[in-house]
């Protein structure tokens, strides 16, 4: 396939950035889609190009944040499986059902997201997993896996919302953002292994922006863990503003 010097410079430029940013706070589809469908990809076709590549950048992530002892495996591991399954019957059920129903809730959703972050100002500062109580750490668990199936289904702000349910149970930002990585490549590789059976992602497009994201995710991931909680906050607050101003746009306006 001949592709143009221009798609190849954008597929690189923005792969990069949008994996720089996705490694730290997630959020990196917001860019990383748009190029896709810049250089001429059907939506769909898109969309699945976009797995393929975000599971290159995610894995890269992952394995950063884990060799510096960033990520909770003990705690997360056991419902990776179900994150796995979750993901892969949403990549199905999104060739069924339309899955713009659920763009008026997430908005909602990032809104409430934004609001608890900026005026609780303490949130995500200290690691407190160990004063979790049952109900809650189940609670959390239970929307990871949640999770995993929206973004098989739909996918706009699944990083942000991992990271803000890892808050929520207790991790601070530098460990919820490496621990949502984990689940993140999960959904990614299943929802990935489902468009592929349904052949639907475009290798050349996928591979070129996925170099991009690898180097873009690990140099993200060096500088979340040498910048700290402070920094990862306020790049948090800045993307999940962007993915609501994107959202209310696409929900009002397209």
């Amino acid at each position: 396939m001949d592709i143009e010097l221009l798609s190849v410079i954008a597929l690189f430029l923005f792969g990069f950035i949008g994996a720089f940013i996705n490694s730290i706070v997630g959020g990196g589809g917001l860019i990383t889609l748009p190029a896709l469908l810049f250089v001429g990809l059907p939506p769909a076709t898109a969309i699945a190009t976009n797995k393929l590549a975000a599971s290159l950048g995610n894995f890269t992530s992952m394995m950063t944040f884990l060799r510096a002892g960033k990520i909770d495996v003990k705690m997360l591991g056991p419902i990776v499986p179900f994150v796995f399954i979750g993901s892969m019957l949403g990549a199905f059920t999104v060739h069924h059902v339309d899955s713009e129903i659920l763009r008026p809730l997430v908005l909602i959703l990032l809104i409430a997201v934004l609001i608890y972050t900026s005026i609780k100002k303490d949130f995500g500062k200290v690691k407190d997993v160990g004063k979790v109580i049952g109900k809650k750490k189940l609670a959390g668990l239970l929307l990871l896996i949640g999770l995993g199936f929206y973004d098989g289904f739909f996918g706009p702000g699944t990083g942000s919302f991992m990271i803000f349910v890892l808050l929520f149970m207790g991790f601070n930002f530098i460990e919820a953002s490496g621990s949502s990585k984990l689940l993140n490549f999960t959904s990614n590789l299943a929802a990935l292994i489902m468009f592929l059976f349904l052949g639907a992602v475009n290798f050349t497009y996928g591979f070129i922006m996925g170099f991009a994201m690898i180097l873009g995710a690990y140099v993200g991931s060096k500088i979340a863990l040498s910048k700290g909680t402070e920094f990862i906050r306020v790049l948090f607050i800045i993307v999940t503003t962007i993915l609501i101003l994107k959202n209310g746009y696409d929900y009002f306006f397209s």
